[in-house]
């Protein structure tokens, strides 16, 4: 059976066929093909042996500015091969409970210990808005992160920490629910506009609609004010640790932590791969702002709505009027409406990194935000599946060029997601190209200048898709790969074939994609047995197993 993979928010679907075996050749990489279920690693070193570092290197006010320009690279010791990629691995959503306290915390500190011997760079964790300032507006409860840090500081990890501005739950692979804060929620009862809506008017509580960033909504404040009292508030309680064990933060903008529209939600079976999605763009600010670019460009009748003739969620392309292969969407209505809908996403983005920026510059920890592989339809004319997301990607024009720009004028890392998908794992009515897309976001961010970053979009455990990431980071069609992180963990990653590929992929990164399998006894110091586990480290594992 060969998984066939849609983007992060698509269904995991399966067709009979034996090509995903013949198509890991073609990197050139060689992973373990099968290894009995006991197989785990074992350090070779006891685990009380085992040295962690606790250092964090300061630097002087005088190279602060120089260190924000160039991006420092995140601080893996490489010396030897520039093409390393550091891999990162993304904790469970609810690693932080709804109480504010560090979930499980003996099985997170036995997660870690794994990982760092597996030579794991470090660990992604969500800073959820809904959990941190969940007590009313401007009470911050950071105490669960703080204890999380320590954690990953004993062992010697890096912390990726996520600015989540959005709701946990609805959408693929999310385990937990984890509304905005409360007393957010209570503002939009008061008034639904403050949400992104559809043309048949269903609000979407995910994430405040980017129409009202700059209204005073949430109680005298603009949405973009709160995103960043909360970010300065984060910089402010953990000051010490960022620039040493928090080595980037990365800005959520969106559904998902992701640059886009909600475009395409899962929840309550309101949209189904590989449908196009619908403009999010019916709530009254949205709306105004709408009339006032027609009014501007003197076509005021064209500001009265959205695209009429746009379908519905599920639709596909052919099946509409507007993105049919010679469809509206290349008419000169189509255009001014995607310039002013892709053009509000971007200055969305830019009035949040640039915050992000002044509130972070001289920190020491590098800034990144996350687009959406939306690769469903990409071979299509329209690409509608990413026009409803807000990335105006046609044939005829590039979607990604001004992104990658807007990301590379506040120095900002763009990390970009379905970095292990192939072709021909997609199913042909959705006439899906994940590579020709990630190959497309590779050549924009080398132009643009910007520091490219990967995901995986859906949790894969096989050598196939940790093969495609490795290839894709050797390609030369555009940027490589500054940082990889792995999504997710959990207890299956740590089960034995499973942890064995991914060993073996962060030693293939490190390598810059040159590495060879590794071998039943690795003696190229990398401190780590593969084999039959002793029993102080079965344990060790078996407690990762419980996250």
């Amino acid at each position: 059976m060969e998984l066939t993979l849609n983007s992060s928010s698509s269904l995991i679907k399966r067709k009979d066929a034996k090509s995903s075996r013949t198509q890991e050749n073609s990197s050139n990489m060689s992973f373990a093909k099968t290894k009995p279920p006991t197989y785990q690693f074992q350090a070779k070193s006891s685990v009380k042996e085992m040295k962690f570092t606790h250092e964090k290197t300061y630097k002087p006010e005088s190279e602060t500015t120089e260190r924000w320009e160039k991006l420092h690279v995140l601080s893996y010791p490489h010396p030897k091969n520039d093409s390393s990629v550091p891999v990162f691995v993304m904790l469970p959503l609810d690693t932080v409970t709804m109480s504010g306290h560090l979930n499980k915390p003996r099985a997170m500190n036995a997660s870690l210990m794994a990982l760092k011997g597996a030579g794991v760079e470090g660990v992604m964790v969500d800073a959820w808005w809904g959990l941190v300032e969940k007590d009313g507006p401007m009470k911050y409860n950071w105490e669960g992160y703080a204890e999380l840090i320590q954690m990953v500081q004993k062992h010697g990890l890096k912390l990726q920490v996520v600015m989540s501005f959005h709701q946990c739950g609805g959408n693929v692979g999310d385990s937990c629910s984890i509304p905005l804060p409360p007393w957010v929620l209570e503002e939009i009862s008061k008034n639904p506009d403050l949400v992104y809506t559809d043309k048949s008017g269903r609000r979407n509580p995910e994430y405040i609609s980017l129409g009202c960033d700059s209204v005073p909504v949430l109680r005298g404040r603009t949405p973009i004010q709160v995103y960043s009292d909360f970010m300065r508030s984060f910089r402010e309680r953990f000051d010490n640790y960022i620039g040493g064990v928090i080595a980037e933060i990365q800005v959520g903008m969106g559904p998902c932590g992701e640059l886009r529209y909600p475009s395409y939600p899962e929840s309550n079976g309101t949209w189904r791969f590989p449908g196009i999605g619908e403009f999010q763009c019916y709530d009254k600010y949205m709306k105004s702002s709408l009339q006032a670019y027609a009014e501007l460009i003197g076509k005021t009748n064209w500001g009265t709505s959205g695209p009429h003739d746009a379908g519905e969620y599920k639709n596909l392309p052919e099946d509409t009027e507007f993105f049919r292969r010679d469809g509206t969407w290349n008419s000169e209505y189509g255009k001014f409406f995607m310039e002013w809908y892709s053009g509000k996403l971007l200055e969305h983005g830019d009035k949040l990194l640039s915050s992000a920026k002044a509130i972070f510059q001289g920190s020491g920890a590098k800034l990144s935000g996350k687009v959406a592989g939306i690769h469903w339809h990409y071979n299509t004319r329209s690409h509608a599946a990413e026009l409803t997301a807000g990335y105006y990607n046609t044939r005829n024009h590039d979607g990604y060029l001004p992104i990658a720009k807007m990301f590379n004028k506040h120095g900002v890392v763009l990390n970009f997601t379905c970095m292990e998908m192939k072709d021909g794992e997609q199913p042909e009515h959705a006439n899906c190209s994940p590579e020709g897309l990630v190959k497309q976001v590779q050549s924009a961010t080398k132009q643009a200048g910007t520091e490219l970053a990967g995901e995986n979009a859906l949790e894969r455990y096989d050598s196939s898709a940790f093969g495609q990431v490795v290839a894709t980071n050797r390609s030369d069609s555009g940027n490589g790969l500054t940082a990889f992180t792995y999504l997710r963990m959990n207890k299956r990653l740590f089960e034995g074939q499973n942890w064995q590929q991914l060993v073996e992929f962060v030693k293939n990164m490190k390598e810059g994609g040159h590495g060879r399998r590794l071998s039943e006894e690795d003696t190229t110091g990398s401190d780590l047995y593969v084999g039959f586990v002793g029993s102080k480290i079965s344990e060790t594992v078996e407690e990762a197993a419980l996250v």
